[in-house]
């Protein structure tokens, strides 16, 4: 690919999906020096379609839409070397597999065991008591003989899984705090949450606002209105991962004493039901977590440490501070009103 253009001194490569599929060969065109911007498909699928021809998906055809999409496109994103957001990603993403592998272990764990103790064990089982248990069966036949073993097989695998688990655990706690974020200031939002956000979001400039931000973290509602009706529905698109870190911190939030809380009462007492509430928290969730990665891209991260309890100015009355206030030394610049 180098050798085809070097012909041409000056040149951009635009690369579809650098964050998916296209990751390998955009990361290595920008380890060589090379400019790249990366191509939504879903943007290089709509100049495709209304290309001529029958909108068929060949390489010579995927190859003219990038382009063209490229050349025509505002605000399409830098690809940049991979940083430690990605090693955090990785790190995220080893610790869900190694979770949903031990749960795995755990489940026929359970099966063998109520195989040899009538109506089996409850849930909370520890690979200490589950070994105990095991260990203290009075089994003779070949069959009960073979069960115990593969038991006591899966126990050893829990307990690897259990000591890797603990490892990834200070892995990440220690790249989260090198990253010095402001993500954990948000109620709820622990080392994990804040790891996880930080490798799945990567670099926050791709979001040009606040919505395009919620609309990837799929916390923007969809707008259904017809005629004189005005309503909208879930989004079920979006970053998933990003969605369940934000259900976890506004769960954490409505549990206890939190200004979360109190906003989440106040949308039940205009008549939301509860999952409508809870959709509104995410939100507002959202648009915080977009604000604290926005301010730490700043060279100024000054700001208070308790928040979200920020002082209203109706009064004692805790409330969210909006995440696009321009803000100085923590303090807002000057007050505005937030549209409704």
């Amino acid at each position: 690919m180098l050798a085809a253009v070097a012909g041409f001194p000056t040149r951009v490569w635009a690369v579809e999906g650098a964050n998916g599929i296209g990751r390998s060969v955009a990361q290595r065109l920008v380890a060589a020096g090379e400019t790249v911007i990366d191509v939504p498909a879903k943007l290089a699928t709509r100049v495709r379609v209304y290309s001529t021809g029958h909108g068929n998906k060949t390489d010579g055809a995927d190859a003219v839409a990038i382009a063209r999409a490229a050349l025509h496109s505002k605000h399409l994103r830098m690809v940049r070397r991979d940083d430690a957001n990605v090693a955090l990603k990785l790190l995220s993403d080893r610790r869900h597999e190694l979770v949903a592998s031990r749960t795995q272990s755990v489940c026929r764990l359970h099966r063998l065991i109520r195989e040899l103790v009538p109506g089996g064990t409850p849930r909370a089982l520890t690979a200490e008591r589950a070994e105990a248990l095991v260990n203290g069966l009075n089994v003779s036949d070949a069959a009960g003989l073979m069960r115990v073993e593969l038991a006591l097989d899966h126990i050893e695998d829990i307990k690897r899984f259990d000591r890797r688990l603990d490892q990834i655990m200070l892995q990440i706690q220690a790249a989260v705090k090198d990253s010095d974020t402001t993500l954990t200031r948000i109620y709820g939002v622990g080392t994990l949450n804040a790891g996880l956000i930080l490798g799945e979001v990567g670099d926050v400039s791709r979001f040009p606002t606040r919505n395009h931000f919620a609309s990837y973290t799929g916390t923007a509602p969809i707008a259904v209105s017809s005629g004189d009706i005005n309503r909208h529905r879930l989004s079920r698109s979006g970053n998933r991962q990003l969605n369940h870190a934000i259900h976890v911190a506004a769960i954490t939030q409505i549990r206890f004493d939190t200004p979360g809380r109190a906003y989440y009462q106040r949308k039940l007492s205009e008549g939301k039901s509860t999952r409508e509430a809870l959709r509104c928290l995410k939100r507002r969730i959202s648009d915080a977590i977009y604000r604290q990665l926005q301010l730490d891209r700043e060279t100024d991260q000054q700001q208070d440490q308790t928040w979200p309890r920020w002082p209203s100015s109706r009064g004692d009355y805790p409330s969210y501070r909006s995440p696009e206030t321009l803000r100085r030394d923590g303090q807002p610049k000057k007050p505005r009103t937030s549209p409704v």
